[in-house]
């Protein structure tokens, strides 16, 4: 019996050529006026993610 993979959180990660795991940063969707310009910045950029291979077959089974 294998886990199940968890499709929402696979939804947000996008795996490029390489197999580098990328994803958006959190805490961007509201309340950003009242951050500054740096901050903001930041937030907009994604990041890479690591992941150790156990959880790479939860999350990601199908894009390999």
């Amino acid at each position: 019996m294998s886990i199940k993979t968890n499709k929402s959180f696979t939804k947000r990660l996008k795996v490029t050529k390489n197999g580098k795991i990328i994803a958006r940063r959190p805490g961007q969707n509201h309340f950003n006026a009242k951050e500054g310009s740096r901050t903001s910045g930041l937030k907009h950029r994604s990041q890479a993610i690591q992941m150790k291979n156990k959880a790479r077959g939860r999350f990601l089974a199908n894009s390999f």
